[in-house]
């Protein structure tokens, strides 16, 4: 059943109060948010709870921050699919603006989570805040808790069993690096960019290789080069492909973007909202003295790629 996304926290209806709810921001769903999200699971079994997430729209990074480089790992539709396969059943997106980021500690577990979701379990992690100024901390919380009549648990640091740190921010440690073997392992899938196709100049058509191209947004800007890819169309199918992420050195644009060369496939995109995986980091961005030295490099990475895709190495 789908994850449904509720709106903010006020005048809800009754059937959207009184969950068992994993709280935090939550961007990328990795595998350590999937321990939080199991305590969850748990409580709400043992309650006969709905199973709901509650996190913040935008990130308050975001808010906060409002000058800081492109860091979101997911878009909120990307957050209810990868959530899911968990048997969440709602996600609560709280808007975080001026009021959100003005309220105590006291205030918001009283205010939102007691007031306005109605919790009856909060599951959080070891290193979960909250509150103005982030004066919030798990104990805090399970204190409001008792006093508010909700119960709390906390989710010790979860890390992969080969030492692999299992945080947001070492997911993005790994995009920069190129190193998207990694980044899976973390998250427990491909990252994905998911995006409307625009129009771009073009140019690929010129030489056989149509492109859908996608914007990156509030996207972390992984290592930039050549992708193997796989696009899952609005229609369900999945493609596979080959991608360029950047500004192309040869025609250098102003924005990056991510430029799909989907195999096999013909037909008008523009205007739908695709999401591709980048699999795994076929080379960096190169600079051509020409379209014959591109059209034949960009070839040998279609050979690499359909290689890399059907489970061969590159090595």
């Amino acid at each position: 059943m789908p994850t449904r996304i509720i709106n903010g926290w006020r005048d809800l209806l009754p059937a959207q109060r009184g969950a068992a709810a994993a709280l935090g921001a939550f961007d990328g769903v990795h595998r350590g948010h999937q321990a939080v999200i199991a305590s969850a699971r748990d409580a709400a079994k043992r309650l006969d709870a709905p199973l709901a997430v509650v996190s913040f729209e935008p990130h308050p990074r975001r808010w906060f921050q409002p000058e800081a480089a492109p860091f979101r790992l997911m878009t909120p539709g990307q957050m209810a699919r990868a959530l899911e396969p968990l048997g969440v059943e709602g996600l609560y997106l709280l808007p975080f603006d001026a009021e959100m980021a003005g309220l105590s500690d006291t205030g918001f577990a009283h205010r939102v989570l007691c007031e306005g979701l109605g919790l009856r379990h909060a599951a959080i992690g070891f290193d979960f805040t909250y509150g103005k100024g982030r004066t919030g901390s798990p104990d805090s919380l399970t204190r409001a808790g008792a006093d508010l009549g909700f119960s709390v648990s906390v989710t010790d640091r979860i890390d992969d069993a080969g030492g692999l740190k299992l945080s947001s921010s070492a997911v993005r440690e790994a995009l920069h690096a190129g190193d998207m073997a990694r980044a899976a392992a973390i998250l427990g899938r491909p990252f994905a960019i998911e995006g409307e196709v625009v129009h771009g100049d073009k140019r690929g058509r010129t030489i056989g290789v149509p492109t859908a191209n996608v914007r990156l947004g509030d996207y972390m800007r992984p290592a930039y080069g050549v992708y193997a890819t796989r696009t899952r169309l609005p229609d369900g199918r999945v493609i596979d492909g080959v991608a360029n992420l950047g500004v192309r050195p040869m025609f250098e644009i102003a924005e990056p973007l991510l430029e799909v060369w989907l195999f096999d496939f013909s037909g008008d995109l523009y205007g739908q909202t695709v999401e591709t995986e980048l699999v795994a980091l076929l080379r960096g961005e190169m600079k051509f003295d020409g379209l014959d030295a591109l059209k034949t490099q960009i070839d040998g990475d279609a050979r690499m790629a359909k290689i890399v895709l059907n489970g061969g190495d590159t090595a």
